[in-house]
């Protein structure tokens, strides 16, 4: 048994009978400074506590905190803990893993509470953990927020600890139970521990270097939520409407051509938009057609009552690439009306009566959306040409978020690339604002058939983005680190 996992089974069995807990305290600190040697360098600096205290009305708990905290008494910034407690009528003796924010406050540890990348990693942490075990964990919007209280929500659905809730809750940042299954309550601990070792900068022995890289890959995989085209396709089929948004380069237009190729048969097409789509364009309005030396006007069909004439009874998709680089609300004019996905799905769609005169007798047309006519907007959240969608539109489309998936480039099995991708993302989670966040490039930066050309996809590509957001003033909270990055593939370029 490695010192990891003779932890894990220490913090699984709970508090024992008040006779039996000074043993257990001794066994958790042996336990702990076990990790140092075995699993981490054994020069990593870290300051253990152990408090199993046989006081009915107190609370016992043992974990890792700073190591220039003191040996007892209060402590601050962020430390891993655990809060174990006895069998009762309610269940098996268990703990509640937690991290927290020391009641003496955020020093010394303001740098790591205060940055976005920790609530974002701890965010990943908590999605890897259900995809794994499928046990839940909470995590605190805002670690450095020391008021805040656990919800209420929460603390019910982990009654058996609310004596820690009640004196630790609105320091307690994130927190879990560890369960009595050992498989799971060990992918539990170790994610704990190795993502507390992350923030703390610790070396990991070479026998334990790959696992931890690949819990770290892991956890960039799980950074972002991740959306099919399956769901995407499934979204469609329930809501008709929907626009797939996300930074540059993740994909949307691909996924929207693959979606239009496979599941409609190819029946649809592809409109892009700009600033100068008008109403006129989109939906119909006055054209002038040159007949020899005559100039006449005529009414012209417009995409949208294109792609309602050619579906033909089949399903039909009209895609709208670069969907909020017009005025929407402007483009859609009164068709707006009809963009209501629960009538068209009940057959009773709504009509609309259009300004200009389109049919063989010169009567205004009435426009409906017939039931097999699906839309999938696509649009880029970084682009800053955008124009402001009103909440009408909005409320008319489903929109899903397509974030950077590393996933994509491991599988093509260049070490490059994933170790790029992995460095900037790093980066962007770690230091960028919300705001910058969405400015992330994508993974499609970073796929090539062969080294070579990944470098240059890198040189002419990637790095023309960043310098552009860098001149524009788009990304000063992790301007440092980037152009450290830059540097870095510069350099890597010249040899």
């Amino acid at each position: 048994m490695n010192s990891l996992e003779r932890l894990t089974r220490l913090i699984m069995s709970g508090l024992p009978d008040k006779g039996n807990r000074s043993k257990l305290n001794d066994e958790t600190k042996a336990a702990v400074d076990a990790i140092f040697g075995d699993r981490y360098h054994s020069r990593s600096k870290y300051s253990k506590r152990s408090v199993l205290l046989t006081q009915d009305d107190k609370i016992s708990f043992a974990g890792l905190v700073h190591h220039d905290s003191p040996d007892s008494g209060v402590y601050g910034g962020m430390s891993l803990i655990w809060f174990p407690i006895e069998a009762d009528d309610d269940g098996n003796a268990s703990s509640l893993l937690t991290f927290v924010c020391g009641t003496r406050g955020l020093s010394p540890d303001e740098h790591i509470l205060g940055r976005p990348g920790h609530v974002r990693h701890l965010r990943a942490l908590q999605r890897h953990l259900i995809k794994n075990t499928g046990v839940p964990a909470w995590i605190k919007q805002d670690p450095t927020d020391l008021i805040e209280a656990v919800p209420k929500l929460v603390q019910r659905g982990l009654a058996r600890f609310e004596e820690v809730f009640k004196r630790y809750g609105s320091h307690i940042y994130a927190c879990v139970e560890v369960p009595d299954d050992f498989e799971k309550a060990s992918k539990i601990v170790s994610g704990f521990f190795d993502m507390y070792a992350w923030e703390r900068d610790w070396l990991p022995l070479k026998k334990h270097v790959a696992e931890i890289e690949e819990f770290k890959l892991q956890l960039r995989s799980c950074l972002f939520p991740k959306t099919s085209m399956n769901e995407v396709i499934r979204l469609l089929e329930q809501r008709r409407f929907v626009i797939l948004q996300g930074p540059p380069g993740t994909g949307k237009t691909r996924m929207a051509t693959e979606i239009r190729a496979h599941h409609y048969g190819g029946n649809g097409f592809t409109v892009q938009f700009h600033p100068a789509v008008t109403y006129e364009s989109f939906v119909s309005g006055i054209s002038p057609r040159v007949d020899g030396k005559d100039l006449n006007f005529e009414v012209k069909q417009g995409w949208l009552l294109n792609a309602i004439a050619h579906c033909n009874g089949q399903q039909f998709l009209l895609h709208l690439d670069e969907i909020n680089r017009a005025d929407l609300s402007r483009v859609l004019g009164e068709a707006i009306y009809l963009f209501e996905p629960r009538e068209i799905s009940k057959g009773i769609s709504r009509e609309v009566q259009l300004q200009h005169a389109i049919d063989v007798d010169g009567k205004n047309f009435g426009l409906s959306i017939p039931k097999n006519l699906h839309v999938l907007g696509t649009m880029n959240s970084a682009d800053r040409s955008i124009a402001i969608m009103d909440m009408a539109v909005r409320r008319r489309f489903a929109f899903v978020d397509i974030w950077p998936d590393i996933d994509v480039v491991k599988e093509q099995k260049i070490d490059l690339a994933t170790e790029s991708f992995s460095q900037l993302q790093d980066i962007f989670s770690q230091y960028a604002t919300d705001e910058a966040f969405n400015l992330l490039p994508g993974h499609s930066y970073f796929l090539a058939d062969t080294e070579a050309e990944l470098r240059d996809r890198l040189k002419f590509e990637l790095l023309t983005l960043l310098r552009e957001y860098l001149l524009e003033g788009r990304l000063t909270s992790c301007e440092s680190e980037l152009r450290a990055y830059i540097d870095s593939i510069a350099v890597m370029e010249s040899n």
